[in-house]
């Protein structure tokens, strides 16, 4: 009973503070916490907000440590959780007598906080700077931006509280106990806690936008892509929630204004198919801050198709992108589009944009009077803000074989219906075999004597591993969008086990 009484008792002096007047803000509100005490403010703060309270004696007692418990208390009241309504976390040493059992248990309903790898809470153990940071970071909903140097050798990077550790002292809400080190395991005092939660109320940026499953209509967020146009405009972080208690959520960073995309793809339950939702984002300053707003977007951004000059490892590479004069395009039944399509040249690429999706004919005219032809195709990708875009280089037909002086003897060809993919013949008294293409699918020409052609060997001065290369035959490819068709090939080659 004695053990029940103090913890309530300590909650009430955590929770509740003594009668103070409208100026007590101007006033030493406890005998120990002068105004010359860098924590006295936010300590004076939370006691006018009822959020914390002093003892009867008329003290604040700073320097004594602050429980999780109590730090559960405090927050659970600073962010206005419900704690009447609350899922028993069922934590062995919390029990529903316990004072502060409706503050742990609103919190860790939130995923604010959890427990220890035993079923314990550890309600009366002082809390420690890291953890501490963790639960700031969770409560006020801190930017995880992921952009943050870390000044301080004692926090590696791959603790649980490491990268909530960093957030804090990026937002400038606490300092290291020195220069290079944190002390994530020392614990915290009552003034320091104070200090610490006013800094973080005023450090959460205003214009932080954060989205839930909920209001895209899902049950849970499972990624997100963003950045697919005018990169660097915003911050996207996804943050993963405790499993039974939280879902995932997404937060959205503004960092200069522009026009910029974002897609979100989650599920109704975790069993649905999966959805997408597609928004511009739209980031304006206003009164001097930056202000994110998103617009769902219906339709596709115009996507960029590549006309590829050097096509294929055995494809010719004649053609220079430089020396393109005109490029037209039109529909797969010849319907002129554009005669004058406005191109760029992407290293080996002729780039033109495709505003709609469908199959077309692109015509590539060089200054020597070259005539290429492309098939571009152009689908509707519901999870992507661009069309989902392939090209294809017109290759009717391709020659590829063995030097004469090795000996194939005779071959077999696959599929047995291979004539329908492409006609193939052998160019009497050579190993070479010539392709033309009529449908996209793949030949075999499978040689009855396997070609030895030596052994090379890696590294400097063939120091390196060995292989020995026998060739088997050769495979052809014949791809196809609408009328246009390229084939290709190469040899096959035995793997060396």
């Amino acid at each position: 009973m004695k053990r029940k009484i103090m913890t309530a008792l300590g909650a009430l002096l955590l929770a509740c503070s003594l009668p103070l007047s409208s100026s007590a803000a101007d006033k030493q509100l406890f005998k120990d916490v002068p105004p010359t005490k860098h924590f006295a403010e936010s300590v004076n703060e939370l006691a006018e907000r009822n959020v914390i309270g002093g003892y009867p004696d008329g003290t604040f007692k700073p320097s004594n440590s602050i429980t999780r418990g109590q730090a559960a208390a405090i927050i659970a009241k600073m962010i206005k959780l419900d704690t009447d309504n609350v899922k028993n976390p069922n934590f062995k040493d919390v029990s529903t007598a316990n004072g502060y059992y409706k503050a742990i248990a609103a919190m860790a309903e939130k995923g604010i906080i959890g427990g220890y790898a035993d079923g314990r809470y550890g309600p009366n153990d002082p809390i420690k700077r890291g953890q501490m940071a963790s639960i700031l970071v969770k409560a006020f909903d801190l930017p995880r931006d992921g952009d943050i140097g870390n000044p301080f050798k004692d926090v590696p990077g791959y603790g649980s509280h490491d990268d909530n550790i960093l957030i804090i002292y990026k937002l400038g809400i606490t300092t290291g106990t020195t220069p290079s080190t944190f002390s994530p395991n020392a614990a915290i005092t009552r003034g320091q806690a104070a200090k610490m939660i006013t800094a973080t109320e005023d450090a959460k940026p205003s214009n932080l936008v954060t989205l839930e499953p909920s209001d895209f209509g899902w049950d849970l967020i499972t990624n997100i892509t963003a950045d697919e146009i005018n990169s660097g405009l915003f911050k996207a972080v996804l943050i993963k929630g405790k499993e039974g208690y939280t879902e995932n959520k997404v937060q959205l960073i503004p960092l200069k204004e522009g026009l910029g995309a974002i897609v979100f793809h989650g599920r109704t339950s975790r069993t649905a198919e999966l959805e997408h939702r597609k928004n511009y984002v739209h980031i304006k300053k206003e009164n001097g801050e930056l202000k994110l707003t998103l617009e769902k977007m219906e339709d596709h951004l115009p996507t960029v198709a590549e006309l590829y000059m050097l096509y294929g490892e055995f494809g010719p590479r004649t053609d220079v992108s430089g020396d393109v004069r005109n490029v037209s395009l039109a529909t797969m039944d010849g319907k002129m589009l554009n005669d004058n399509m406005t191109f760029k040249v992407c290293d080996y690429s002729i780039c033109i944009d495709i505003d709609k999706p469908g199959e077309y004919i692109a015509t590539v005219r060089f200054a020597d009077g070259k005539v290429v032809l492309y098939g571009i195709e152009s689908k509707v990708a519901e999870n992507k803000i661009y069309y989902t875009m392939r090209t294809l280089k017109e290759q009717p037909t391709f020659s590829y074989g063995e030097e004469d002086k090795y000996d194939i003897g005779k071959y077999n060809i696959w599929p047995e219906n291979y004539e329908q993919i492409a006609d193939v013949t052998r160019e009497p008294g050579t190993n070479r075999f010539h392709y033309t293409g009529k449908k996209a699918g793949t030949v075999i020409i499978d040689y009855v004597n396997k070609i030895d052609k030596g052994v090379s060997c890696e590294g400097p001065n063939n120091t390196g591993d060995c292989h020995r290369h026998l060739m088997t035959g050769i495979g052809v490819s014949v791809e196809q969008i609408g009328s246009i068709i390229h084939v290709s090939g190469r040899g096959l080659m035995e793997p060396d086990l």
